[in-house]
């Protein structure tokens, strides 16, 4: 009797829990089924239901699509921002000095040198000597092979000997012709000693200080008058020993579309004997300069002369020609760049 009652207490047991499970089995399934808002949220928070059910995985599905979407948005301006960065850094560096001065462009120059002798027939053929000057050549190269004659038509009295190119001959046989230069010593000389002051140099027509209408109009005319006049403390307007031009700095950009940098010592070029181009020099509309001569282009004179480290620097199709084109513009010392050109400064004054 035992082990029958047993057998049946058992199954009775077994139909009671098989019943009980039947009946809590569609809970999970109602909590999780009906509500579009948990569909909706299931959608916009995938990871928050990690339902492994065939009928949450269609929803699952495009969920990371969507969340993954927006990576290449994200990622795609960062190559952007950096790209636009690069020319903003370089600018400056460009045209220091690009709001202040005047740019003039397409000027016709030409090449000169200390020493050179352009025609000694002529009061200002001679390179021996600058309108600042009188020992120019000397003051530069410090090289002293006599003495012109004191009634030459050029530099009467001046020394000569100096060159920034290449000399031969002494007495009234000297020449000095140009000379290439190149970026192997920064554009410095090659034949002769080191030069005693910038052998980047350059002229603009005019003459602040032998010219007696550049002389008059000076103070009116030149941008930086007045704040040299407050920088040195003294007002040098009527002051014939003193010029707002000499040692000026000036950037240029040449042919091969190199800027680079030099400072006025001497006047030119000119078509006579007047050297006060003031609307040329100094004007904001870009005019031709009022020279006629020196140049290969029918539609204007030159308009400056520049040295031989110039000449190599800005990439002159001519060694000693009349075609190259520049554009320039003044600059302030504290704008001029790192470069050859300020390897050696010229600070001397007017001397005669």
């Amino acid at each position: 009797m035992t082990t029958p009652i047993m057998a049946v207490l058992i199954l009775l047991i077994g139909v009671l829990t098989a019943g009980c499970a039947a009946q809590s089995a569609p809970g999970p399934s109602a909590s999780a089924s009906p509500s579009s808002a948990s569909a909706q949220a299931s959608q916009v928070t995938p990871k928050a239901s990690p339902s492994s059910t065939p009928a949450a995985a269609p929803v699952e599905e495009p969920a990371p699509a969507a969340a993954s979407a927006p990576e290449p948005a994200v990622a795609a301006p960062a190559p952007l921002a950096v790209a636009a960065a690069e020319p903003v850094a370089a600018a400056p560096a460009a045209a220091p000095s690009a709001s202040k001065y005047p740019l003039h462009t397409n000027v016709v120059s030409t090449t000169f040198w200390v020493g050179e002798i352009f025609n000694a027939n002529l009061a200002d053929g001679s390179q021996v000597c600058s309108t600042y000057n009188g020992q120019w050549a000397f003051k530069h190269t410090g090289v002293n092979a006599g003495t012109t004659s004191a009634t030459a038509s050029g530099c009467p009295g001046s020394i000569y000997g100096g060159c920034d190119g290449v000399s031969s001959g002494s007495g009234s046989s000297f020449t000095c012709a140009t000379e290439a230069r190149d970026a192997s010593n920064g554009y410095f000389p090659k034949n002769q000693p080191a030069p005693l002051e910038n052998p980047f140099y350059l002229d603009l027509p005019y003459d602040d200080v032998n010219d007696s209408v550049a002389f008059q109009q000076r103070c009116q005319v030149i941008p930086w008058a007045a704040a040299d006049n407050a920088a040195t403390g003294v007002d040098h307007c009527a002051d014939g020993s003193y010029s707002y031009m000499k040692n000026r700095w000036v950037q240029m950009t040449g042919p091969n579309g190199n800027v680079c940098y030099g400072q006025i010592e001497d006047a030119g070029p000119s078509s006579g004997s007047e050297y006060h181009d003031a609307n040329y020099v100094f004007g904001a509309a870009d005019a031709r300069p009022a020279n006629t001569d020196f140049s290969a282009d029918g539609t204007q004179g030159a308009g400056m002369d520049v040295s031989p480290a110039l000449n190599g620097c800005l990439g002159f199709a001519e060694l000693d020609g009349s075609g190259d084109h520049v554009s320039w513009r003044f600059v302030d010392r504290a704008n001029v760049p790192a470069g050859p050109w300020l390897n050696v400064e010229t600070t001397s004054g007017v001397s005669w």
